[in-house]
């Protein structure tokens, strides 16, 4: 039986049909013959105990420019959708963690992927400190003196936002690098958060292996490798994506968080691995399911939507 699914996500205009992932999420779920409906966070409206979103029906299709076909708005009242799939990108900021609470009061009737509570109790940077034996020399904080005391320690060190994606705001800083106290400047002019700071890991030059985990299970991976010049191994900053497998660290890694991703109904999560060290958990939008589809020949999205069915099986 098809499925109502309503996508919480960006613009349709703005997706790049060869690399979005929500996208082939959509063609697949077009393919099983569910109805799909298209909405902004923005849409979100609470109103007499109900969650509706000013959605429009969605049809998509590989087109280039010409990728998708909207219905009418209407209101939707979302505990009369069987999923929510919340898949706008971050920040993770307020509007980020409000949305998670409005759609927590149609989930888990309603299901939400990836579980809406969940997702605020996991921002990348903060969720992966629950796993410190996996984790590079890691320092959280505002006060100076302890950021200056780390640096005098591992010397080459990484300084990024908290909250930040995509790569934006993070800076490394060389042992000889003078400008430390004109970021943390910067960062707080712009922001009340603490920083985190990371010993620099070298071996981000061959790359950081994004790893795809499905229900709690490794599925595929990539490896970004940053340009010449550049200490992001980010997609948003120009790295190259290349065939990567998984090696017995990476495997170790995801055993060691797979239950916890499963157990908090984190279904789809993207987790970044530099070397031997798990430095993220993406939970809030990964990315990487159409690079990882080309290199080795599978269909991730197939995968995540047997896993959601079977929740939607199992209620």
């Amino acid at each position: 039986m098809g499925l109502k699914v309503a996508i919480q996500m960006d613009p349709m205009e703005s997706v790049d049909i060869d690399a979005d992932s929500t996208f082939v999420l959509a063609l697949e779920a077009q393919r099983r013959g569910h109805a799909l409906y298209h909405y902004l966070s923005s849409d979100l409206t609470f109103a007499q105990g109900k969650v509706l979103a000013r959605a429009k029906a969605l049809e998509v299709r590989r087109a280039k420019n010409d990728h998708f076909t909207f219905g009418a708005p209407e209101n939707i009242d979302l505990a009369n959708v069987d999923i929510v799939l919340m898949r706008q990108d971050p920040p993770f900021d307020m509007a980020y963690i409000t949305a998670t609470h409005l759609l927590e009061h149609v989930h888990p009737k309603t299901l939400v992927v990836n579980d809406p509570a969940q997702v605020r109790n996991a921002p990348e940077k903060l969720f992966v400190t629950q796993f410190p034996d996996l984790m590079p020399p890691t320092l959280i904080a505002s006060d100076r003196d302890q950021i200056a005391a780390f640096r005098a320690e591992h010397k080459d060190i990484i300084v990024k936002p908290l909250f930040g994606n995509g790569g934006a705001g993070v800076f490394h800083v060389p042992p000889e690098g003078e400008n430390l106290n004109a970021l943390l400047e910067m960062f707080t002019a712009f922001q009340r958060e603490p920083v985190i700071v990371q010993a620099y890991l070298p071996e981000v030059r061959q790359g950081d292996k994004r790893i795809i985990l499905i229900d709690g299970e490794a599925a595929g991976a990539i490896n970004r490798v940053p340009p010449e010049g550049e200490a992001r191994a980010n997609m948003h900053a120009g790295a190259k994506p290349l065939k990567a497998g998984l090696n017995a660290r990476d495997r170790e890694i995801c055993e060691t968080i797979g239950p916890s991703l499963k157990e908090r109904g984190l279904i789809f999560a993207g987790i970044d691995v530099i070397g031997d060290y798990l430095t993220e958990i993406n939970v809030t939008s990964p990315t990487g399911l159409q690079e990882i589809n080309r290199f080795d020949d599978v269909c991730l999205e197939a995968w995540i939507w047997d896993a959601i069915e079977a929740r939607i099986d199992s209620v």
